[in-house]
């Protein structure tokens, strides 16, 4: 027998006991939250789940408990007990359909972001390998961050918005000169650049915000520092910032800025692509792609070592003519890649 206790409630539920039936209306506590439609129960050793279809934008969830609102208390998922509401099969038919290609939409961009992440890294990861100090012992970066908050509920935190790499040091050290140093790079974080000791932040210990150099450490930029212990993992950390030019702003040794994405082409040193025409329903990709076969095979491409292009053979990747597009937007990540697409 599987059993719930609610804490708050003081009271124990047998979740072996059905409450509601398939195609019955449920809600979330409060008239606001979203209702949902059960449109599958399933049982097992464990107890009985409920499968919903939620009524307002068409997403699946699943709860093992639906309570009578006559006995609310908390938060929860409920049934009215006094006036049950139910759809027509025809009606659950319907939602489910509409959840069901919802799903699969969420699917397949959830897939290209992936792939989409995987060519920038590829890039960030041969920009690193090739300029990565052996002596660095930190990464100097900037984080972009943004609060999210509330207080209404006592409720305090920040997300980065946007990370940019800013220089290397040979120590682990934090000292906020150096970050100052380094802060002059990025037109964004020169500010930090200017003396300022309501900007340091030394809050190295436990439950503490970290040691950071920025006016607050919920909102705007701050610039700290990211000890290296093992360069592959960090190589591996940093290979998604670093694959967008647009994130570094280093100086060279001279103490010359490093020119910007509209300056340089970050793949024109390493990767070069040919897309051509090769049959009526195929294209072919040829260049440096042995960094990218993972993610070229996950587009569905053949790898071909003996294809035939200007008049010899050369390794290369068909395709079918229906993925040109999405292949050109891989190997062009917001035009941050320069490649040779005929």
């Amino acid at each position: 027998m599987a059993k719930q206790f609610l804490l708050f409630a003081g009271q124990e539920i047998d979740t072996d006991v059905q409450t509601v039936s398939v195609n019955q209306v449920v809600q979330m506590e409060g008239y606001s939250y979203p209702r949902y439609v059960v449109y599958k129960i399933t049982k097992d050793q464990w107890g009985i789940d409920y499968k919903l279809i939620n009524l307002r934008d068409y997403s699946f969830d699943t709860t093992s408990l639906i309570r009578p609102l006559s006995e609310k208390f908390g938060i929860g998922i409920y049934y009215d007990d006094k006036n049950p509401q139910f759809k027509t099969d025809e009606e659950v038919a319907g939602l489910l359909a509409k959840a069901q290609i919802k799903l699969k939409q969420e699917n397949e961009e959830a897939e290209r972001k992936k792939k989409e992440r995987e060519a920038v890294e590829v890039i960030g990861r041969e920009w690193l390998e090739k300029n990565f100090p052996e002596d660095a012992q930190g990464v100097i970066v900037g984080r972009l961050r943004q609060n999210e908050s509330d207080s209404q509920t006592d409720y305090y935190a920040h997300s980065t918005q946007r990370t940019v790499i800013l220089g290397f040091s040979k120590h682990k050290r934090d000292i906020f000169s150096e970050m100052r140093k380094h802060a002059s790079n990025f037109e964004e974080t020169a500010y930090l650049a200017e003396y300022n000791a309501d900007y340091e932040h030394r809050g190295k210990y436990t439950m503490g915000d970290g040691y950071y150099l920025g006016e607050s450490k919920y909102s705007g930029w701050i610039i700290e520092k990211s000890p290296i212990y093992k360069r592959e993992n960090t190589i591996k950390e940093f290979s998604f910032v670093a694959g967008n030019p647009d994130n570094i702003h280093i100086k060279s040794s001279k103490g010359e800025k490093q020119p910007t994405s509209a300056e340089r082409s970050v793949i024109a040193e390493t990767l070069q692509f040919e897309i051509v025409d090769y049959s009526e329903k195929a294209i072919a990709l040829f260049g440096d792609t042995k960094a990218i076969k993972d993610t070229l095979k996950n587009l569905g491409g053949r790898f071909n070592p003996r294809l035939t292009h200007n008049d010899e053979k050369q390794a290369g990747w068909i395709f079918s003519k229906a993925k040109r597009t999405e292949l050109e937007k891989v190997l062009n990540i917001g035009g941050g890649v320069k490649s040779m697409l005929l």
